[in-house]
């Protein structure tokens, strides 16, 4: 227990070290956002991967779905490293780095309200981001205390507390830039720790091949009778498990956290090289997370008070009995992943919040000319009033969290899936056919915007007849033929307008 102690406390003095250490580049707006947009490749895809992997797919997906698809569940970790990482560089990263710096936005729904040339999309945006970026944060806060829990036998209600407290914290003081150097700090120990964690497991099992061999003999959920789905390649269940794949991959491409990586980075090399630095690391964090969870059927079950079983406690009961010393490292490992996704999302709530609906300021489209100036003193005062309201908004967003983490209304993976089916379900397609398409119209992105939200809404007041998982991986894909359909027959917005935002690319 003393090393555990001794090892958090640590980590928690350097990560509150590190924000003093930048808070003089978090007096300015693009300081406390975006770093400066001056945030190099190693740091930008840390911070994409450690926002990216958290408590939810270390405890909550990696123990759910390895229950449920046994070993096959490890493609899940695959799709997520090829899909969403490597893809979302190659596709995203570039354009819209070179796009969101054209036309000054520094948010994704001021990037809807510029682009589109709609500030009521920019308000419907930042209200939609707010909302369904709650449940996802209740999510983390959930998982990192079930692994608290288990590791210091403190009360889950006294984890969470803490932990939100020491994110604020740091995010308050440092901002972006101090969210982007403790990610690498938690990144590095993420991929130790998920390597001498699988080791050790396996090792309690008698080795990689004897842990199959205990697989293949546990019969199926559906039909007894049938052994071995859980040690195969695709498992007893390859469409549900394409679901979970769309919905944790492609989803990264639509959420204003993951994307606004793409704003701060320095250029267009670093790019090339933070797609190469994201995508190795998304392969041993995620890949190795759903693999561990593959064999969480070699543990006993943990029982609800439902009489169910406990999916959230599935991968806790699976490192309960490892050395004290393996134990500090998951602690920390799942400190890391968790805290740095808290960061992301509360920075990315309250600047949502602070620019696109309390400071509202209107833009011009590059081309055209503003009335009137400000002098640099009034400028310097608004601009640190900003960074003052993001600061409050970052303590509001981090209590309402709490309090839906401290009574969970349903399981981690369930409420991940309705925060990212929303999200990604209204702002992928638009966003990336945004950044590519001359001829999406403004009118598909509010459509867009109804079908992401509305399914999942309906969804989930009807009492979910779709798993919440598949209904956000269709809201995601059936966002791109509302957007090209609705596009066909509305009005598109003014040539010279479109040509002068593309300019970017020439």
């Amino acid at each position: 227990m003393i090393l555990k102690v001794l090892l958090t406390i640590i980590f928690l003095v350097v990560m509150v070290g590190v924000g003093l250490y930048s808070r003089k580049q978090a007096s300015s707006v693009d300081g406390f956002v975006l770093g400066g947009r001056a945030v190099g490749p190693w740091l930008t895809a840390f911070a994409f991967g450690t926002s990216y992997f958290s408590a939810v797919v270390f405890v909550g997906y990696a123990g759910q779905f390895g229950w449920k698809y046994g070993m096959s569940s490890a493609w899940i970790g695959i799709g997520n490293a090829i899909i969403g990482s490597l893809l979302a560089w190659i596709i995203l990263g570039r354009r819209t780095k070179l796009m969101t710096q054209h036309i000054e936005s520094r948010t994704m729904p001021d990037f809807f309200g510029t682009r589109f040339n709609d500030q009521g999309l920019r308000v419907a945006a930042s209200i939609i981001a707010f909302v369904f970026l709650i449940p996802y944060t209740a999510g983390v806060y959930s998982g990192i205390s079930r692994l608290f829990e288990m590791g210091f036998e403190i009360p889950y209600e006294y984890c969470v507390v803490i932990m939100s407290i020491l994110t604020a914290v740091y995010v308050i003081i440092g901002g972006y830039k101090a969210t982007a150097m403790n990610d690498f700090i938690q990144g590095i120990i993420m991929l130790f720790g998920i390597v001498a964690v699988i080791l050790a497991v396996l090792n309690a099992q008698g080795g990689l091949a004897a842990a199959v061999d205990k697989l293949a003999v546990i019969p199926s959920d559906a039909d007894p009778s049938v052994n071995g789905g859980f040690a195969s390649w695709f498992g007893p269940d390859p469409w549900g498990l394409l679901g979970v794949v769309i919905l944790t991959s492609l989803g990264t491409m639509g959420l204003p956290q993951m994307v606004g990586k793409f704003y701060s980075i320095t250029d267009e090399s670093a790019i090339k090289r933070g797609t190469v630095i994201s995508t190795i690391f998304a392969f041993i964090v995620a890949g190795g997370c759903y693999f561990l969870g593959g064999f969480g059927r070699l543990y006993e079950p943990v029982i609800g008070a439902n009489g169910k079983i406990a999916f959230d406690s599935i991968v806790p009961a699976m490192l309960v009995t490892l050395p004290d010393v393996l134990i500090a490292l998951v602690v920390l490992l799942v400190l890391s992943a968790s805290m740095s996704t808290l960061a992301s999302l509360v920075l990315t709530s309250s600047s949502t919040m602070t620019l696109d609906l309390i400071y509202r300021d209107k833009k011009s489209l590059p081309g055209e000319v503003e009335d009137g100036t400000i002098d640099d003193i009034v400028a310097e005062k608004i601009e640190r009033r900003k960074v003052v309201v993001m600061r409050v908004l970052i303590m509001f967003f981090i209590v309402i969290s709490l309090l839906i983490a401290l009574n969970p209304p349903t399981f981690i993976a369930q409420l991940m899936g309705i925060s990212w089916g929303a999200l990604a379900g209204a702002f992928l397609a638009p966003f990336m056919l945004g950044l590519y398409s001359k001829n999406v119209t403004t009118a598909s992105v509010w459509a867009c915007f109804i079908w992401g939200v509305g399914l999942t809404v309906i969804n989930m007041l009807v009492g979910n007849p779709i798993n919440p998982i598949n209904c956000g991986a269709i809201a995601m894909v059936g966002g791109f033929p509302v957007v090209w359909l609705v596009s066909l027959f509305t009005k598109k917005l003014p040539k010279q307008t479109v040509d002068q935002i593309f300019e970017c690319y020439k």
